[in-house]
């Protein structure tokens, strides 16, 4: 289950730096470099789960005005 998370959670950071870097975008830029170190800092698939949700969730709500 860790490793399905990890490598969802890593890809989608991968993602989110390539998408940063083309349109300069900071909140893009810090959340995929923030999903790819999480998964070689956190160990508990559940909680992978929880913070990988919450840092994909950033970038959707600041680009609908919400945060």
């Amino acid at each position: 289950m860790y490793l399905l998370a990890g490598l969802l959670f890593s890809s989608i950071g991968g993602v989110f730096l390539i998408v940063g870097k083309r349109t300069y975008s900071t909140p893009y830029l810090v959340c995929g470099a923030v999903l790819l170190i999480a998964s070689y800092l956190i160990e508990n698939a559940l909680v992978l789960m929880l913070v990988g949700s919450v840092v994909c969730a950033i970038p959707y709500g600041i680009s609908r005005g919400w945060i």
